[in-house]
């Protein structure tokens, strides 16, 4: 039962238009998207035409950086900087997409033809083809491999990624490059996709909505660093009268496009588009737990596998949680027993959420939720996926978050769609409240944690209990 409306791409759209950006199939198969010499030649183009509109100043760092190399050289010009320092450029961008998606006029269909993001992915495809990744980070993109693994070993685990374990946290951070400051995602023990096939939810068979039958694609954050949260939207949708089933063939891939290893990206993408064949033919939506994720499947594979057909069919039934949520009510209507929630509510509105051109959904499902009082962000958090984790970023990432920050940190509920940057936007709250404290009593206001706007819909329902979700 797909009721997900379409958004047509292929509109006109001059400079400022209101229509949404297009985007071109990326040819990574073609011998030349890996040449260095064309390669360079776009690099400069894009650049020269960045340095004479200079919108995206404040996005995140790589412009800064672009604009002090241009400044700072002989001519004042592009063509007096060397092409061996576009790397800081391009090592600063985090793939958010946000210059491509709000700031930019000149992505297509507009004759300047920009896409930054994926040029800076086609830099790091040309780095991964040459074998200039380095080994940690190749390591750390492994997400099945490790969150296995980890999951086997999660009380060792966690205990050592516990921040205030500083000699193995400073160990791990000469070996990894991982920042000891930066707050790790915890693992459980029974992933998700094990707890579903125990868990069970009775389908409320009077809800409007009963009749819908949805795949929940666990994502292997969800799976592995947050069960709890697949659990609660099973809750959420069985009280919907929704019938679930978790399904997880593999990750994604977004860690590998960070790196540029599209190659890797495609085998996912081919891999879990076949196993949902079966599951779309039988009536099923498919909702990804994670907005990184629901990108990928909606949009970046039909740009990576343009001509497959399993690939197109899955793009067109993947849902967001809380789009998919949206949908209900604006379809068949929820399930009556929403409550309110004590407080307010500072939402931050994710990246990747924002890439999806759906609207603000979070925005929307939690003003479903009575007496709402939503304060809705759209910066960036300044994490970036895994970027924001490593020494060599993370002051940066606590930089850019600041606008975030300073909006979330007076709220009583804290709340991302991006499960990371919900961590990095409370560890930025910690950082300036310990900075400004005039005594201990101030450092007690500190939030405990964040929510998932799922998490407090299913508050707000009264299905959430805050104990048994910090189980490990």
């Amino acid at each position: 039962m797909n009721n997900r409306k379409s958004t047509d791409t292929t509109l006109p759209q001059g400079e400022g238009g209101l229509g949404a950006p297009v985007r071109h199939p990326i040819p990574w198969q073609e011998p030349s998207f890996y040449d260095e010499d064309e390669l360079d030649i776009e690099l400069r183009r894009v650049f020269d035409i960045c340095h004479g509109c200079r919108r995206c100043f404040n996005l995140c760092d790589s412009f800064p950086r672009l604009f002090d190399l241009i400044d700072e050289s002989e001519s004042g010009e592009l063509d007096t900087v060397d092409s061996k320092d576009f790397k800081q450029v391009v090592d600063a961008c985090t793939l958010c997409d946000m210059c491509f998606m709000t700031k930019c006029p000149y992505v297509p269909p507009h004759q300047f033809d920009l896409d930054f993001p994926h040029l800076m992915l086609r830099y790091r495809a040309v780095e991964n083809a040459q074998k200039k990744i380095p080994y940690t980070q190749r390591q750390i993109s492994k997400t099945d491999r490790n969150g296995r693994v980890m999951s086997y070993l999660s009380l060792v685990v966690n205990w050592t990624f516990q921040l205030d374990n500083k000699f193995i946290r400073t160990l791990i951070e000469f070996l990894s490059g991982v920042d000891r400051r930066a707050i790790l995602p915890k693992f459980y023990h029974k992933t998700f996709n094990s707890r579903s096939k125990s868990f069970g939810s009775i389908v409320n068979k009077s809800a409007p909505a009963y009749g819908r039958k949805a795949v929940l694609y666990s994502t292997c954050f969800v799976n592995f660093n947050n069960p709890n949260m697949g659990e609660l939207t099973q809750k959420v949708l069985a009280h919907n009268g929704v019938i679930t089933q978790a399904v997880y063939p593999n990750c994604c891939g977004m860690p590998q496009l960070e790196q540029g290893n599209i190659e890797k990206v495609a085998d996912n993408a081919m891999k879990v588009a076949k196993e949902m064949r079966k599951w779309i033919d039988d009536g099923y939506d498919i909702i990804a737990l994670t907005p990184s994720c629901s990108l990928m499947l909606k949009y970046e594979w039909p740009l990576i596998l343009a001509g497959n057909e399993d690939v197109i069919r899955l793009s067109k039934a993947t849902f967001d949680i809380t789009e998919y949520i949206v949908n209900i009510s604006r379809n068949e209507g929820l399930t009556d027993g929403l409550q309110a929630l004590s407080g307010g509510i500072a939402l931050h509105l994710a990246c990747h959420s924002r890439a999806q051109n759906m609207g603000k959904k979070a925005s929307e499902m939690l003003n479903l939720i009575p007496d709402g009082n939503i304060k809705v962000i759209e910066r960036c958090s300044g994490h970036g996926g895994t970027w924001g984790v490593y020494k060599n970023n993370f002051e940066t990432a606590l930089k850019v978050g600041r606008p975030v920050v300073r909006q979330a940190g007076e709220m009583p509920f804290i709340s991302s769609e991006c499960p990371l940057a919900a961590d990095h936007i409370l560890q930025g709250i910690e950082f300036q409240k310990k900075r400004n404290a005039e005594n201990i009593e101030d450092l007690k206001l500190l939030p405990k944690r964040t929510y998932h706007p799922l998490e407090l819909f299913a508050m707000s329902y009264g299905l959430f209990n805050n104990n048994a979700n910090d189980k490990g």
